[in-house]
């Protein structure tokens, strides 16, 4: 048989006081004519009974839920991705909020059928996150109900969580030519993909971040090796196709860390070292980049600080509008000076 719940009177009753002194004194309602003693007595009682205010109540009370909706794509069940979440509840915490969660996959359908419950349970307030960068159409939405989105963007203009794409580009382009790299090769260049906010909204800061500092410099890139698909097995065709061109430069910037260990497993087998023949840095952070050996200098993409953001825009900010987050260098092993 379930435990009946502590109640206002059952805390009063404890501490010798009425329902409405204690309602008062738990509010933290100001102007309290209670002496010392007896706020006292009703904080001790309400932590001996283990009394938790009623959410139903308190909603209809205040007129607030104290709920937010999370809607994301493929964020919780990817690893790294999913430190956004941690971000979102740890703010939400602090504000006394819980979290509805739904993952909707890329199918519009679930999409609309998860907000349309989230909905039912009239949430303060809504975040879509997703995995990759790029623009979305968020579905009709009450007015009074406010939306921000992390790592994404809507045509209709909704208040946005980015990474700091164009400065995480300058960085790690930087990071080899502060160590006297002239010769650079970039792996994953994909101008086109950059152009098409469906399919990435950050990819073409990412770009013009490494042309901005490769330019500091007087470079051009060596090589460019354009590609849509930053999977390990293109890295390493990739790099095969370079050293077999007579190429070697002393510098490769991969667009992200997947492109990276394929191109170490393809100069590995050249029996070339990384980084004593070929310097390399890379983008996202992906578990694998702390495990490759040598370790690979990474620009980290910032989940957990993007869900924090997010939550403080929406729970703090009476006009949540757009933010960049700063994408943190993982400095490691995989570069030397010329």
């Amino acid at each position: 048989m379930a435990e009946k719940r502590v109640t206002l009177a059952d805390v009063a009753a404890r501490a010798g006081v009425s329902p409405t002194a204690v309602s008062l004194v738990l509010n933290d309602k100001p102007g309290v004519r209670l002496s010392a003693d007896a706020v006292q007595r009703i904080r001790a009682a309400a932590e001996q009974l283990d009394y938790r205010p009623n959410p139903a109540a308190r909603s209809l009370r205040i007129g607030k839920t104290q709920t937010v909706a999370f809607l994301s794509d493929d964020v919780t069940v990817t690893r790294y991705a999913s430190a956004m979440i941690r971000g979102l509840l740890d703010v939400a915490e602090q504000y006394q909020h819980t979290v509805l969660i739904a993952e909707t996959g890329s199918n519009p359908r679930r999409v609309k059928e998860a907000l349309r419950a989230m909905l039912d349970r009239q949430p303060d307030a809504i975040v879509f996150g997703l995995m990759g960068a790029k623009m979305i159409d968020v579905p009709r939405i009450p007015a009074d109900v406010p939306v921000v989105l992390i790592n994404s963007t809507s045509p209709k203009g909704h208040p946005s969580v980015l990474p700091a794409e164009f400065e995480a580009g300058r960085t790690v382009a930087h990071t080899l030519l502060e160590a006297g790299h002239r010769d650079i090769a970039i792996m994953g260049y994909a101008p086109e993909q950059a152009a098409q906010p469906r399919l990435s909204v950050t990819i073409g800061e990412r770009y013009a971040g490494i042309f901005s500092a490769l330019s500091d410099y007087g470079v051009v890139p060596s090589w460019l090796y354009d590609s849509f698909v930053w999977e390990p097995q293109v890295g390493y065709l990739a790099m095969q196709q370079l050293l077999a061109s007579g190429q070697r430069p002393t510098g490769l910037i991969c667009l992200n860390d997947r492109l990276a260990f394929g191109a170490y497993q393809a100069m590995t087998e050249q029996g070339l070292k990384v980084p004593d023949d070929i310097s390399v840095v890379s983008f996202d952070d992906e578990v694998i980049a702390s495990y490759l050996r040598p370790g690979l200098t990474t620009a980290a993409i910032p989940y957990e600080e993007m869900g924090r953001r997010a939550m403080e825009m929406l729970l703090s900010d009476p006009e949540p509008e757009h933010l960049l987050v700063p994408m943190p260098l993982r400095v490691r092993q995989s570069v030397r000076p010329v």
